[in-house]
């Protein structure tokens, strides 16, 4: 298996699941940051949400992004990939309401229309699990590993 086997391997343990990030969208230059649920599926990111809201209007006018969590950050390209009960949908759909169990329903509802899927496709990004960090550019589907020892410093 090669670094980049590896990296995707360990993207899978560590982000297939709803896992919470701080999400980076940018209007006329200037930032904007909220934490949103995600969950990863083959080198993207989803995000169940409602179309009408600020992130994706910031989304669809400039669909670079970035996540970001603990000392974790990707950076990549986000689609609106339409309302979950779009034909096409529907196998994503099933892992999110899988992923999302405790409030999917609770908090979304599908008969607005108005309710969306993002996936934001990955372009680069760096992360870290059992001692060893990972450098990975998705694009061109490679990984740099290298011994890392998450040493963090609490400061109030």
């Amino acid at each position: 298996m090669n670094a980049y086997e590896k990296a995707m391997a360990a993207m899978e343990e560590l982000f297939a699941r709803d896992c919470q990030f701080a999400l980076a969208t940018a209007a006329d230059n200037v930032p904007s940051v909220r934490v949103v649920d995600t969950y990863y599926d083959a080198g993207s990111f989803f995000i169940v949400t409602h179309g009408e809201s600020r992130k994706v209007k910031e989304m669809e006018a400039n669909p670079r992004v970035s996540l970001c969590r603990d000392l974790y950050r990707f950076a990549g390209t986000a689609h609106r990939i339409g309302h979950p009960l779009e034909p096409g949908n529907k196998e994503i759909r099933e892992r999110l309401i899988e992923a999302f169990s405790a409030w999917y329903f609770r908090h979304n509802d599908e008969d607005d229309p108005h309710m969306c899927y993002i996936r934001i496709d990955l372009a680069d990004g760096f992360f870290h699990r059992d001692g060893t960090g990972y450098r990975v550019d998705f694009l061109r589907k490679e990984a740099e590993m290298f011994p890392f020892d998450f040493d963090p410093v609490i400061v109030a």
